[in-house]
């Protein structure tokens, strides 16, 4: 393991936020060289000759999820078709790689993704829309600091948006509330509340 809890650190704090390595001066054939079987656990970044490894935390991965419910409990309702991708490894070589902690095509199935969801707690930030412009995702949320923000790929580059065009009865105001109870409530509560909600 590339990171381990073997750090003079609390080992309590290290489940609750992620681990992050970042090594600069790479090219795009190290970065292929970061499989997921080598290292499981790992979502694995590429952009400008940096490639960033980061260990989602738990708390982490509950927030990731729970989202990742709620999108999945829309379509159910809103009888629109989904596709699940999770971290597929998205690539525009030799330019741009990463790994979403969620994404989802619509509709039909495809190779990119038509929504890709990063959750921040310790590591990544917005920078990461970079890389998700390069590789031509249409839509890419962010969870940071209890908030959510919706960033839509127009031509100029990513606008923030209040609510999401691939699923236009959603704003990211009713998915933030929903989304942070992620922490401390079973998913089969909050999305029946979030189903209640959505009209």
């Amino acid at each position: 393991m590339l990171i381990n809890t073997k750090l003079p650190l609390s080992s309590d704090r290290l489940q609750r936020q992620d681990q992050t390595l970042s090594l600069a001066g790479m090219t795009w054939i190290d970065y292929e060289k970061f499989n997921s079987e080598e290292y499981p656990g790992y979502r694995v970044s590429y952009f400008n000759g940096v490639i960033t490894l980061v260990s989602p935390s738990k708390n982490h991965e509950r927030i990731a999820q729970t989202i990742a419910i709620l999108v999945s409990a829309y379509c159910r309702k809103f009888n629109l078709p989904y596709f699940p991708m999770g971290s597929t490894r998205l690539e525009n070589k030799p330019l741009a790689g990463k790994e979403p902690d969620v994404s989802f095509a619509f509709n039909t199935d495809k190779d990119i993704p038509d929504l890709a969801i990063e959750v921040i707690f310790s590591s990544g930030s917005l920078d990461d829309l970079d890389k998700y412009q390069a590789i031509g995702v249409k839509e890419v949320w962010f969870w940071r600091n209890s908030k959510i923000t919706f960033y839509q790929l127009e031509t100029q580059g990513y606008v923030e948006v209040t609510t999401s065009k691939l699923l236009p009865n959603l704003t990211s105001e009713i998915l933030e509330n929903f989304a942070n109870q992620g922490l401390t409530k079973s998913p089969l509560i909050i999305e029946a509340d979030f189903l209640q909600q959505i009209k």
